[in-house]
C-alpha cells in the first residue's frame, strides 16, 4: 500500500519523492507547496510576508518553511509564468537550487524586470518548486577532448552561415 500523500491518492507512475517539511512560526496558516493540476510539474510556493519590488529591484522573500530533500535529489525554485509574463517578476538565479543538505528556511529571490512597482502579499504564490534527481559526476582530466562535428562553436554557432527560412519554409540562397 502506498503512503498517504498531502495531494490525495498517489497516481500511477513514478513513486513520489519523500520530502520532509517543517513549518516555521511565521508560516502558520499558509498553504504547503502544492500542484495546481494533476499534470503540473511544479509545486506552488507562497510568500510568508508582504513586500514590494521597485522596477529592477531584487529581494529575498521568506516562505515560512524548511525542507529536507533526500540525498540524490535537489529542489529547484523556478519563476511562475503568469507573474513573469504579466508583471516581469522572475528569479535572478533561475532555477535556484536547494541542496539536499540545506536545512534553513526556503527563501525565494525575486527581481522585478517590469516598469511598475510590484506588491507581494502574504500568501501570494511567488514561485514554484520542482524536485529533480541529481546525477553525480566523476571528472577525469585529459590532455585533449574527443573531436566532434561542432567542435568549439557555441553561443549561436549552429546557426552561423544559415539564412533564415522564408515565410513558406524555404531557405534563401
Amino acid at each position: 500500500m502506498s503512503p498517504p500523500s498531502s495531494d490525495g491518492p498517489v497516481p500511477p507512475g513514478p513513486r513520489p519523492v519523500p520530502i520532509l517539511i517543517a513549518r516555521l512560526p511565521h508560516g502558520e496558516g499558509l498553504p504547503l507547496p502544492a500542484t495546481a493540476t494533476a499534470g503540473a510539474a511544479g509545486y506552488d510556493v507562497a510568500s510568508a510576508e508582504d513586500g514590494s519590488l521597485a522596477p529592477l529591484e531584487r529581494r529575498l522573500f521568506r516562505t515560512g518553511f524548511s525542507i529536507a530533500v533526500p540525498d540524490g535529489f535537489e529542489c529547484q525554485i523556478r519563476p511562475r509564468s503568469g507573474l513573469a509574463l504579466r508583471h516581469g517578476i522572475t528569479l535572478p538565479n533561475t532555477p535556484a537550487t536547494i541542496d539536499s543538505d540545506y536545512r534553513g528556511e526556503l527563501m525565494v529571490a525575486l527581481v522585478n524586470l517590469g516598469t511598475e512597482p510590484f506588491a507581494v502579499t502574504r500568501g501570494m504564490r511567488i514561485a514554484q518548486m520542482v524536485i529533480a534527481r541529481v546525477e553525480r559526476a566523476n571528472f577525469t582530466e585529459v590532455a585533449e577532448l574527443p573531436k566532434t562535428e561542432r567542435g568549439v562553436g557555441g553561443f549561436g554557432s549552429t546557426g552561423v552561415g544559415r539564412e533564415p527560412a522564408g515565410t513558406d519554409g524555404s531557405r534563401r540562397e
